[in-house]
């Protein structure tokens, strides 16, 4: 099912300007035990409802953002770039 992307920057666009990047997670600290870096790299949730995820604008602006998306209609209620705070967690991997 197609749907669209409101870019923050670039205005709202086809999901296949976008590459999908995962859902989002908050990264863990340097330091952090295997058990959570684990649960960051394998574990999703993967629920039907609303769901924070990051998508990469390929074919527009080329910036990682976030969108939250309700994934019984893949209507996208927000999208936004990650703020100056998190530059720790930009992009996933």
């Amino acid at each position: 099912m197609s749907f669209r992307i409101p870019c923050p920057q670039c205005g709202e666009r086809s999901v296949y300007e976008f590459r999908f990047g995962g859902e989002y997670s908050k990264r863990p600290q340097p330091g952090a035990d295997e058990d959570e870096w684990y649960q960051y790299n394998f574990v999703r949730r993967n629920e039907m409802g609303s769901q924070t995820e990051w998508w990469y604008h390929r074919l527009g602006c080329r910036q990682w953002l976030r969108a939250v998306r309700e994934t019984r209609t893949n209507k996208v209620i927000r999208a936004y770039f990650p703020d100056e705070t998190e530059q720790t967690d930009r992009g996933p991997g």
